[in-house]
């Protein structure tokens, strides 16, 4: 199989049938290494500049529904090409990516790609791209809405009230601090401290 096949393949896959031949051009236009990963609970996808690699890499949690993954990896080509066109000194986020990705997201943010929940929230958070949907819970939560139903396993841990008790990968915590976009958690067994995604899914511990 060659390149271009393995590619549209995994795009025919992972995102939207009206966004296939885009996403796949965006890689065919500049190359990259392009992984599927196993999930990673501190984030979506990932993309990080190595000056010693002429192909750059992007690499995007296999377990997102169609909708997330889309944004996700457009999100990270978007850092791919802010960092091509202007170079290493841009702050991650700062305002070059944040106009790339509004630039790269345009042609797919319709009907066509985007039922209409997520393409309202989804235009709101584009007028200020943050750091992650993660970070914007109320699209975070429109997009989880189209997750598989039994890939959800409880709430999400911004819902939960401080202090409350909650199970996340077989271990018990407590909410404590909101910290951005993330929740300062005590382990019940250690009292070790930990942050944690705001949107990851738990289990309430009565």
């Amino acid at each position: 199989m060659s390149a271009d096949d393995k590619f549209l393949k995994a795009f025919q896959k992972h995102v939207p049938a009206g966004s296939v031949d885009y996403c796949f051009d965006l890689w065919r236009e500049k190359p990259f290494n392009f992984l599927i990963t196993k999930e990673r609970s501190s984030k979506l996808g990932d993309f990080r500049f190595r000056k010693d690699r002429i192909i750059q890499t992007i690499s995007i949690n296999h377990n997102l529904n169609p909708y997330q993954f889309l944004i996700t990896y457009i999100h990270e080509v978007a850092h791919y090409r802010a960092y091509l066109q202007y170079g290493l000194g841009i702050a991650p986020h700062g305002r070059e990516w944040k106009q790339t990705f509004q630039k790269l997201l345009s042609p797919v943010l319709n009907e066509h790609v985007f039922p209409k929940d997520i393409r309202l929230a989804l235009t709101r958070h584009m007028a200020n791209p943050k750091a992650s949907t993660g970070a914007d819970l109320f699209l975070s939560k429109v997009v989880k809405g189209y997750d598989k139903k039994d890939s959800i396993s409880g709430v999400l841990l911004a819902d939960l009230k401080f202090g409350e008790s909650f199970e996340l990968r077989g271990r018990k915590f407590r909410k404590e601090v909101l910290r951005r976009t993330r929740v300062l958690c005590e382990e019940l067994s250690t009292g070790r401290k930990y942050l944690i995604s705001a949107h990851a899914e738990v289990s309430r511990v009565e």
